[in-house]
């Protein structure tokens, strides 16, 4: 049975800055900012969270069934996925836009600057999870704004559990809207912000949203990531990294990892620890999609990691 992603598909565009941002911005000028970064390098990626966390899962051996929206200029990103074999039943070209467009800069402390041209996601309500068939989990990950309202309700309407990840969308929703997701979604994972600015919207602790959902997942970075479950506060460790290249596309494959361990009915401690090392084992490579471990590959690090394979 399929695990339905509703997300982005994406250009990435990604350059480095080989200094500290901090070094640059004058935090008593913040109100007249006005910088320009030197970036030797850049190069232009297969991304966007749909194409990142399909990608990844399908790494693992599960069935990913991306729902998205493209432009004119999505001929390339369409022939990619048909060679990784991820069906684009529902993913719709709009005509008329750009698919969308990420412009990355990361600096030497990995920190990152992103501009976004939304594109064709914006149509991305025209996308009707009514269409789809046989799928039994599905993440509502950052896309347009009308289609994730859209898709969480009728993922909930249809009884298909479903993952909140609002990620750097998460800014488009009032309190009471992400209150709405929180409800009606099973499960929500954020980044150790964007956790803290839902709190913010929401004025409620994280201990108190865990109540509304199954699982509530926050990343830490290097600090590894919690997990607040049936009255629980897990603690999942990082994992070590071959190297530490570039963390663009980190947090779909921690995504990943959780979608395939609620997809198998996996307890929470392996869930977490698998997604722990799907994000490893990209930050070691450039872009979202440039690593390929074998399936054997990713067990043999989860048992170096934890002692015992995940399968």
């Amino acid at each position: 049975m399929s695990t339905l992603i509703c997300g982005s598909i994406a250009y990435d565009n990604i350059m480095v800055f080989h200094d500290r941002f901090k070094n640059h911005i004058l935090p008593e000028q913040i109100h007249i900012l006005n910088v320009a970064f030197l970036v030797p390098e850049m190069r232009r990626e297969f991304g966007g969270c749909a194409g990142n966390i399909a990608y990844n899962l399908k790494l693992l051996g599960g069935d990913p069934l991306i729902m998205a929206a493209v432009g004119d200029d999505a001929d390339p990103y369409l022939a990619r996925l048909a060679d990784l074999e991820l069906p684009c039943t529902h993913v719709r070209r709009v005509a008329g836009t750009f698919t969308a467009q990420a412009f990355i800069t990361t600096d030497l402390d990995d920190n990152q600057i992103t501009a976004f041209h939304p594109g064709a996601m914006s149509f991305s309500h025209e996308n009707q999870i009514a269409d789809t068939a046989g799928v039994t989990l599905a993440i509502v990950a950052p896309d347009g704004r009308d289609g994730m309202l859209e898709h969480a309700r009728d993922l909930a309407a249809a009884g298909i559990a479903f993952v909140f990840d609002p990620g750097q969308g998460l800014p488009m929703f009032s309190g009471d809207e992400l209150m709405q997701f929180m409800t009606l979604s099973e499960y929500a994972c954020f980044n150790d912000y964007e956790a803290k600015l839902l709190c913010n919207r929401t004025g409620r602790s994280l201990e108190q949203l865990a109540h509304e959902v199954k699982a509530l997942i926050v990343t830490r970075g290097g600090e590894g990531s919690t997990i607040f479950t049936g009255g629980r506060r897990l603690e999942i460790p990082c994992v070590a990294a071959d190297a530490l290249v570039d963390p663009t596309g980190c947090g779909d494959a921690y995504r990943s990892g959780l979608l395939y361990g609620i997809a198998q009915g996996w307890e929470w401690e392996k869930t977490g620890r698998l997604a722990a090392l799907m994000g490893a084992i990209k930050i070691a490579q450039r872009g979202g999609q440039n690593h390929r471990p074998t399936r054997d590959e990713i067990a043999d690090r989860y048992a170096k990691a934890f002692g015992h394979s995940p399968w």
